[in-house]
């Protein structure tokens, strides 16, 4: 099993990349639509209804299986001998950003739910939010190239 992990790495590694690659357009992309619905489009009408099915066709068809994709394909990194040093601090850095991360991908769910129901936290609160993502993934790229 240990060779078969080792042989599938940089497979397994190019599909987790491709993933995360994927996962984060979405994370980057749907608060920017939260903006657009909170000061545009909460009056009932076509620009409302265009954004409630572009919110959640890239939450189900984009970002989720995305996420999944991500967590499966890391775990399988994490899981393959050798690879991570549990004695170093980068990969629990890199973890917690990973779990705050999956932690905003449920707000963005949430809050998809709640514009489709009509409310709204107003676009500046939306525009903060668009910077979580960014920032978290500066520090899991960090964690992951300087590995301090």
């Amino acid at each position: 099993m240990t060779d078969l992990l080792a042989s599938a790495y940089p497979f397994v590694k190019s599909f987790h990349v491709m993933a995360v690659i994927a996962w984060m357009a979405g994370l980057f992309y749907l608060p920017r639509l939260f903006v657009y619905h909170a000061e545009r489009g909460m009056a009932e009408g076509e620009p409302r209804a265009s954004l409630t099915v572009m919110q959640d066709k890239l939450l189900r068809v984009i970002m989720r299986p995305a996420m999944v994709a991500t967590w499966l394909s890391g775990l399988t990194l994490v899981l393959t001998p050798g690879i991570v040093d549990w004695g170093l601090a980068w990969p629990w850095t890199k973890a917690a950003c990973v779990l705050a991360m999956t932690w905003f991908h449920g707000w963005c769910a949430a809050e998809r739910r709640r514009l489709a129901g009509g409310a709204s936290r107003g676009g500046r609160r939306y525009r903060l939010m668009n910077e979580v993502p960014t920032l978290l993934m500066i520090g899991i790229v960090l964690s992951v190239i300087v590995k301090f």
